[in-house]
C-alpha cells in the first residue's frame, strides 16, 4: 500500500500450485495478475520477480506466470517436495505488494538405479583401500587376489560459521529482495560426501527471509522506521540456525543485528491545508492570527529528518499580513481592514497561500491555504433623510393604500440593510394598529378605514434598525375629511292608517321625519319618494333644507272611479345630503343617501265593500308537513289495532265462550233467580261416564266433592229436592235412535237423582266439610244431609284428583262424555 493513498496488489497469491518432477523448462505452474487501483503509474521494469525460493532459487521464474526453468531438473527423490517463492512487485509511483506461492512436486514413477560405488565399481577415492592378497605354497606358486576395503564416513560434527559479521545497518523503507547479508557455514563431515547445509531464521522473522541454500538474508517486506516497534526500537535482531542434511541432524546457530536507520521519507503534514479566519474591520496591526507550526509535523524520527519551515506568502492580501519572523510560520496583520476607509479596497474575503517545507533532502513541500474573511463592524447608527414627516391622507382611502414613505441610510460598509417597524401611535379604541410599514421599504399603508369624524390626525413613531443601532422619527397623518356619512333618520320604518277621505294638506298621523349626518348640515337634506307613491298621493314638507319634515296628504284618493286601486302603500323614502351643492357639484361630488320605509293602509268608508281573497298557498318547502300527517296517522292505526287485539284476547281468556255441548236444563230454572245465582257462584261439575256395558249403570263423580258412585239409569229422582237442574250428554252421534233414546231415557230417569246430589253439592260448597263419605257399594253412593250447620262429608278432599271407574274391557268400553252441571 502507498502512502499516497494508490494500491498494488497481486491478485490470485496467495496461493499453492502444482508441477510434476523431471519436468523440462518453461513448464507453466500457476498464474496471478497485477492490480493497480487507481492506475496513473505503471508496474516497474522487471517486476514481478521471486526473490527468493526455498530451498533453490533457480529452479522457477516469471515469464509472465510461474514457470519451471529446467535447471536444475526437479526430482522428488534428492530434492524437497515443496517451495516457498516469494514473488515481489512493485510500481513507478513506489507502491509495492510481496505475496507467497507454495509449488508441490509430484512424485513419477522412475526406473531404479545404481547408487554409490555400485553404481560405477571402477571409481576409486582415498576412502577406499585395495588389498592384493597373495598365496605362495613352498615351491613358490602362487595366487593373487584384491580385496577392496572402504572406509565410510558418519555425521558426527556440527556445521560451523565462517562469516564473522555480527551487524548490518541497512537503511529503512528497502525495496523487498533487497540482500541485507550473505551467512556462510561449513560441515567437517561433508568433505568427499554429499552434504546439504540448510539454513533458516528461528524465530521467523516478517521482514526478513533466508535462503535455506545459500543463506543469503534478503529484505522480506517494507520496512517503516517511523513506525512502531522500529521508531523506538529500530534494532532486530536475527538467530540464524544452520543443520546439516542428509541424516544426523547437526545444528549450530549465531544471533546477528540489523539497525534500521532512518531516511527522510515523510513531508510535513498538517491537520488541515485549509484554514478559514474571521477578522473584524477594526483589528489593529501586530494582531496574530493564526500559528501554521500549531497545526503541523513531521513524523520522520531522526533530526534533520523530521525538521522543517514555512515559506513564500502569496496571494490576495499578502501586502496586509505577513509570517513573523520569517519561517516561522506566524501570520500576522500589518495592514488596515478598515472598509469605510477610501483607501482600502472593498474586499471581503483574502486568500493566502503558504508553503511547509522539509530543511532536509529531497525538501518535501505541501501547500496551505489559508482564507481570511473580514467581519464589518455596526460604528454608525442609521440617519433619516428628513427630522419629521407628515402625510395628508383622505378619510376614504381604502384599506392597502400606500400614503408615503420614510427612508435612513448608515454609513457602515458594506450596507446591510435597514429595517423599518413603527413603534408607538396609530391605533383607536377599535384598531391596535391601522397603519402598516414596509420593514423592508418604508413605504407606509393604512390597513383599517379612516374617520375624520373620529379621529383627525395620528402621530406615529417609525423607527430605522440595522440590526444593532437604532434611529426614530415622527410622522405625522392628518385625515382629510370627505362626505362619506349617510343621513340616519329615527326609525327608518313605519306603519300609518288614513281614512280614505282624509282632506288634502293634512300631516298624516301627526308623522313627520327627523335626520341626523355627521358630516353634514341640516340644511344639506332633500327629501323625496323614491316608489310607491301611486298617482302622488303623499309628498313631503319642506321638502328640502332641514332635518324635520312633515307626511302630507297630496291629492284626495279616488277608488269609486277607478283611479286608485291600492289600499295599502308601501314608500321607499330617500334622504341627500346635496341640497346645498349646485347642480354642476352635484355630478362630481360624494353624496350620501339614507333611507326610510312607510307602509300607509288607507281606510274605507263603513259602506265601503271590500273583498279580501284568502289563499292557501302550499310552498314547497314545507314538503314535510304531508308527509309527517301520513306518517303519524300509520301509527295511530297501527296502535289503536293492537289494543284492539289485546283487548280480544283479554275477554276471551277471562270469559271464554261455552261449549256447544253444554246448555241450560230446563226453562224452570231459568225462573229461579235466586238459586241460578247460586249455582253460578259454587260452578259445581259433575262427571258422567257412560253405561257399563254388562250391568248398564253409569259411573259419576263430582268435581267439587270428590264424591263418586255407580248410578243406575233407572233412578229416580228424590222427592223434596227443589230447582231441579241436570243436563245428560249422550256421547252417541246425533243422528243415530240409539242416542237419542239414551238422551231421553237419562234425562227423565236421572234428573230428580242428579238434582238432589247437585243441592248437597252446594250445600257443601257453601260449608266447609268435615265428615267423609261412604260408598256402601258399587251400586249405590249415598250422601248425607248437612246436620246442625255441619257441611257434606266426602270420600276425598276437595283437592284430590278424580277416582277413575272400575276396570273396563278396552273392547266393550266406550269413549267417555262429560256431564256439566252449573
Amino acid at each position: 500500500l502507498n502512502r499516497r493513498g494508490k494500491t498494488l496488489s497481486l491478485n490470485g497469491l496467495p496461493a499453492t500450485g502444482n508441477v510434476t518432477e523431471n519436468s523440462s523448462a518453461h513448464i507453466l505452474v500457476y498464474t496471478f495478475s497485477v492490480i493497480l487501483s487507481p492506475s496513473p503509474s505503471e508496474v516497474a521494469s522487471g517486476y514481478p520477480l521471486i526473490i527468493n525460493s526455498n530451498p533453490l532459487t533457480k529452479a522457477f521464474r516469471i515469464d509472465p506466470g510461474v514457470v519451471t526453468t529446467g535447471d536444475p531438473v526437479l526430482d522428488y527423490e534428492t530434492m524437497p517436495n515443496s517451495f516457498d517463492l516469494q514473488i515481489y512487485v512493485n510500481d513507478t509511483a513506489g507502491a509495492s505488494d510481496l505475496q507467497i506461492l507454495t509449488v508441490q512436486i509430484t512424485d513419477v514413477n522412475e526406473p531404479p538405479v545404481f547408487r554409490g560405488n555400485l553404481a560405477d565399481q571402477s571409481k576409486r577415492t582415498a576412502w577406499n583401500y585395495l588389498l592384493n592378497i597373495t598365496v605362495t605354497d613352498r615351491l613358490g606358486l602362487s595366487t593373487t587376489r584384491t580385496v577392496i576395503v572402504n572406509i565410510i564416513n558418519t555425521n558426527d560434527e556440527p556445521p560451523y560459521f565462517t562469516t564473522k559479521e555480527r551487524v548490518y545497518r541497512i537503511p529503512e523503507e528497502n525495496s523487498p529482495g533487497t540482500v541485507v547479508a550473505n551467512i556462510t557455514a561449513k560441515d567437517p563431515d561433508g568433505e568427499g560426501i554429499i552434504s546439504t547445509l540448510v539454513y533458516s531464521i528461528s524465530p521467523p522473522n516478517m521482514h526478513f527471509s533466508i535462503n535455506p541454500f545459500t543463506g543469503v538474508i534478503y529484505v522480506a517486506m517494507r520496512i517503516d522506521r517511523d513506525a512502531a516497534p522500529l521508531r523506538l526500537q529500530p534494532n532486530i535482531s536475527l538467530v540464524i540456525r544452520v543443520e546439516d542434511n542428509p541424516s544426523g541432524g547437526q545444528t549450530n546457530e549465531i544471533e546477528i543485528t540489523v539497525i534500521i536507520e532512518d531516511l527522510n521519507d515523510n513531508p510535513p503534514e498538517c491537520s488541515l491545508y485549509n484554514f478559514r479566519l474571521e477578522v473584524y474591520e477594526t483589528a489593529t496591526t501586530g494582531t496574530l492570527l493564526l500559528d501554521l507550526r500549531d497545526h503541523c509535523q513531521d513524523i520522520d524520527v531522526e533530526p534533520p529528518n523530521n525538521e522543517f519551515n514555512f515559506t513564500g506568502l502569496s496571494g490576495l492580501g499578502s501586502n496586509k499580513f505577513t509570517l513573523n519572523p520569517s519561517g516561522s510560520g506566524r501570520i500576522v496583520l500589518i495592514g488596515d481592514l478598515d472598509f469605510e476607509n477610501p483607501d482600502n479596497l472593498a474586499v471581503e474575503e483574502y486568500t493566502l497561500t503558504a508553503v511547509v517545507q522539509d530543511i532536509a533532502q529531497p525538501y518535501y513541500t505541501n501547500n496551505i491555504y489559508i482564507y481570511i474573511k473580514i467581519t464589518p463592524m455596526n460604528e454608525f447608527f442609521p440617519v433619516f433623510n428628513s427630522p419629521s414627516y407628515v402625510f395628508n391622507v383622505s378619510e376614504i382611502t381604502q384599506a392597502g393604500s400606500s400614503i408615503g414613505k420614510v427612508s435612513a441610510t448608515d454609513k457602515d460598509l458594506p450596507f446591510t440593510g435597514i429595517t423599518y417597524s413603527i413603534v408607538a401611535g396609530g391605533g383607536t379604541l377599535s384598531y391596535t394598529n391601522i397603519f402598516w410599514i414596509d420593514p423592508n421599504e418604508g413605504n407606509l399603508k393604512i390597513i383599517a378605514t379612516l374617520d375624520y369624524e373620529t379621529t383627525q390626525r395620528y402621530i406615529l413613531t417609525v423607527q430605522a434598525s440595522d440590526t444593532e443601532k437604532l434611529a426614530t422619527v415622527s410622522v405625522t397623518i392628518n385625515v382629510l375629511e370627505v362626505n362619506d356619512e349617510k343621513p340616519v333618520c329615527s326609525a327608518n320604518t313605519y306603519s300609518l292608517a288614513i281614512p280614505v277621505d282624509l282632506a288634502v294638506g293634512t300631516n298624516i298621523e301627526g308623522f313627520r321625519i327627523e335626520c341626523v349626518d355627521r358630516d353634514s348640515s341640516p340644511r344639506s337634506f332633500r327629501y323625496f319618494i323614491n316608489s310607491g307613491n301611486a298617482n302622488n298621493h303623499f309628498t313631503f314638507s319642506p321638502s328640502a333644507g332641514s332635518n324635520i319634515s312633515q307626511l302630507i296628504l297630496a291629492s284626495r284618493f279616488d277608488y269609486d272611479s277607478g283611479l286608485d286601486t291600492i289600499w295599502d302603500y308601501r314608500l321607499h323614502v330617500y334622504i341627500t345630503d346635496d341640497n346645498l351643492l349646485s347642480g354642476s357639484n352635484r355630478a362630481t361630488a360624494l353624496i350620501e343617501t339614507g333611507t326610510v320605509t312607510l307602509s300607509i293602509k288607507v281606510i274605507p268608508k263603513p259602506t265601503t265593500t271590500t273583498t279580501t281573497t284568502v289563499k292557501n298557498v302550499y310552498s314547497e318547502s314545507a314538503w314535510y308537513v304531508p308527509f309527517l300527517i301520513s306518517v303519524g296517522s300509520m301509527l295511530l292505526l297501527g296502535l289503536l289495532g293492537y289494543l284492539s287485539f289485546l283487548l280480544a284476547k283479554y275477554i276471551r281468556t277471562y270469559c271464554p265462550p261455552k261449549p256447544k255441548i253444554y246448555s241450560l236444563l230446563t226453562d224452570t230454572l231459568r225462573g229461579t233467580s235466586s238459586h241460578w245465582s247460586a249455582k253460578r257462584r259454587n260452578s259445581l261439575t259433575v262427571c258422567v261416564f257412560p253405561p257399563y256395558p254388562v250391568t248398564g249403570k253409569m259411573y259419576e263423580y263430582n268435581s267439587k266433592s270428590g264424591a263418586r258412585r255407580w248410578k243406575d239409569t233407572k233412578e229416580s229422582v228424590e222427592p223434596g229436592i227443589k230447582d231441579p237442574l241436570a243436563q245428560v250428554i249422550s256421547t252417541a252421534p246425533a243422528n243415530s235412535s240409539e242416542g237419542k233414546d239414551r238422551m231421553r231415557t237419562a234425562s227423565k230417569q236421572e234428573a230428580g237423582t242428579t238434582v238432589r246430589e247437585l243441592a248437597a253439592e252446594n250445600n257443601m260448597a257453601t260449608k266447609p266439610s268435615e265428615g267423609k263419605a261412604e260408598t256402601s257399594s258399587q251400586d249405590s253412593l249415598k250422601l248425607h244431609k248437612p246436620k246442625d250447620g255441619a257441611g257434606g262429608r266426602g270420600s276425598s278432599s276437595p283437592g284430590r284428583s278424580p277416582v277413575p271407574p272400575p276396570k273396563i274391557y278396552p273392547q266393550l268400553q266406550p269413549k267417555p262424555a262429560l256431564k256439566n252441571v252449573v
